[in-house]
């Protein structure tokens, strides 16, 4: 299998030589949850659109909808499943999912330790079950990795974690040197709640490759996207950054409930993440995909999360197609490397974003709505220019002026969010 490494400038994937985009889609529960035949079904469909990875949580997803088909442990005497003991058929199961995955050219991207199954992060201080005891961790986690590695994935150390004491680090830092002692080559990251950062033991530790952060659901911090690329895109030591957790397509705004994330906030938070500095490529989720519901199935999740959509139906929202078309623009103009460059934006709102090539022969902008946007930046020297009306996916010729040492990228005859592309 092809095996996933860092390039050389530290920004991005590169796969057998090449630049790689990492495009994911989040599917938290499949290993619980879908039957053979509706993962044979949901792969093509995926495929076909061109994700090449996927997010998975190697244990069961707490917020998920229930019933549950497998577990990953086996009941006590006393019917509960407290012990921890390993139920082989769950991860047996597991292998099946992940072989008809690969066979189609998917990296799996597995979360080892959900937040809920570590002491004093968010999800075990509100009593959500259940935390590990040290060392049953430490099994778990060698015979995850063991049973995995040979599908070259990703591990994900974390999942929606905090950092509550020194102990919750000591259980994430355990997990990463036994993940990297058992599988070096691969790649490691960790999947962290919106306003978490990284301890100064997990950020310097040698064996976590790159960065993720979740911009999340909540519709007051949708700039998030950007705002959490420049942060982590800046931490050192540098890394590549992957948004690994936009605002789901039909999520409802977190806690109030009050509308749900379409399509257009969807396609701007990819934007935003990917010229904010998360270039190495973004995830994208759909509400009813991540818990595989079903209709009339309980959704444990509600109380944050609202009601979901079947998962057939959350399959098809257009969002999928957004994040595609982002890899395809990305691929075809190589935007790699490349830097975030608010500082050249003149008088912008803060939801513009700009990156630059480092040699400067590059640059890419989002607007998120039509308006003239002013650079700090001599466009004389590109001898092309392209812009991409986003929502109709319409490529046209941008009108730009340069006036006493700036650059005005005159706003297009439409309303909506769109791209700007200068090469030399």
């Amino acid at each position: 299998m092809p095996v996933l490494q860092v390039s050389p400038d530290k920004t991005h994937f590169i796969c057998e030589g090449r630049p790689f985009f990492y495009l994911a889609d989040t599917v938290w529960s499949a290993f619980t949850s879908a039957t053979e035949e509706e993962w044979k079904e949901y792969l093509e469909y995926r495929r076909l659109q061109g994700f090449n990875a996927l997010q998975i949580n190697v244990l069961y997803q707490w917020d998920a909808s229930i019933p549950y088909l497998r577990f990953p442990f086996q009941r006590d005497e006393r019917g509960e499943y407290s012990s921890f003991q390993i139920d082989e058929a769950y991860f047996d199961f597991a292998e099946k999912l992940l072989e008809l995955a690969t066979q189609k050219g998917f990296i799996p991207a597995l979360v080892l330790l959900w937040c809920n199954f570590v002491p004093y992060t968010w999800a075990s201080q509100r009593g959500i079950p259940m935390v590990m005891p040290f060392e049953t961790m430490e099994r778990y986690v060698e015979y995850a990795v063991r049973r995995f590695e040979k599908f070259s994935p990703i591990f994900i150390i974390s999942g929606d974690t905090n950092f509550g004491s020194q102990e919750t680090v000591r259980y994430y830092l355990r997990a990463l040197e036994i993940t990297k002692s058992i599988a070096p080559q691969a790649l490691t990251t960790f999947h962290l709640q919106p306003q978490a950062d990284l301890p100064e033991e997990i950020l310097h530790s040698p064996y976590l490759d790159f960065y993720t952060y979740q911009s999340g659901h909540v519709k007051a911090e949708q700039h998030f996207p950007y705002v959490l690329g420049e942060k982590f895109s800046a931490l050192t030591p540098q890394r590549p950054v992957v948004n690994a957790e936009p605002c789901y397509e039909g999520h409802p705004y977190g806690f109030t409930k009050d509308g749900r994330f379409r399509v257009f906030d969807v396609r701007k938070a990819i934007w935003q993440s990917l010229l904010s500095g998360a270039q190495a490529g973004v995830t994208y989720g759909a509400h009813g995909i991540w818990s595989w519901h079903r209709k009339g199935a309980e959704f444990k999740g509600v109380e944050f999360s609202g009601e979901p959509f079947e998962w057939r139906t959350a399959l098809t929202f257009d969002g999928a197609w957004e994040a595609s078309f982002a890899r395809f623009v990305f691929e075809r103009f190589l935007l790699f490397g490349m830097r975030p460059a608010k500082r050249l934006l003149v008088g912008a709102p803060q939801e513009i974003c700009l990156t630059v090539a480092e040699d400067g022969r590059k640059f890419a902008l989002y607007t998120p709505f039509a308006q003239t946007v002013t650079l700090q930046l001599d466009v004389r020297q590109y001898g092309r220019y392209l812009g991409i009306d986003l929502e109709r996916k319409r490529f046209f010729e941008p009108l730009i002026r340069f006036e006493e040492g700036r650059a005005y990228i005159e706003m297009p005859p439409f309303y909506g969010d769109c791209l700007f592309i200068g090469e030399k």
